[in-house]
Formats: C-alpha cells, sequence, structure tokens
C-alpha cells in the first residue's frame, strides 16, 4: 500500500502535464499558419494546445477577429467564432 500511493499520485501527475496547454513547435506552428492563411485570415494571437489548437484572435482582412480552433491531427479549422 505504502508503493501504491505515491506511484497513483505520480501517473495522476503524469497524466496532468500530458494534456496540459503548450505552445507549438516550429513546424506545427507552420501548418497552424499556413492553414490559416488559406482560410483568408491575415494576422493572429496566442497559439496554444488544449486538446485542438486554439487561435486567439484570428484577423481576416477586413478586420473582424474570430477565435478559431484547429484539430490537431488533420490541421483543419473545425470552429471559428467571431470575437
Amino acid at each position: 500500500m505504502r508503493l501504491l500511493v505515491p506511484t497513483l499520485v505520480s501517473l495522476v501527475v503524469s497524466i496532468s502535464l500530458a494534456f496540459a496547454d503548450r505552445l507549438p513547435t516550429p513546424e506545427e506552428r507552420a501548418q497552424i499558419e499556413q492553414t490559416l492563411r488559406s482560410e483568408g485570415f491575415v494576422r493572429w494571437g496566442k497559439i496554444e494546445l488544449d486538446h485542438v489548437w486554439e487561435v486567439d484572435d484570428a484577423q481576416i482582412q477586413n478586420g473582424t477577429e474570430f477565435d478559431v480552433k484547429i484539430d490537431p491531427k488533420t490541421m483543419r479549422i473545425i470552429e471559428r467564432a467571431r470575437d
């Protein structure tokens, strides 16, 4: 029992860290930016992974801003919500 509790705690911490928000690698960022440009976005803010890629303040040519979600497997936009 003494070994079981620390092992379980360690496992929970490891799993939590695996799903924590993170920034994209340079390769991922290039793919995300390519997706955004191909969909007409000209600038954007913070990009981070939280089960899906979340892009803050993605702006189209006329200045309208959206929060965009991108599927990390397909790198396709799965949601865009006007800011």
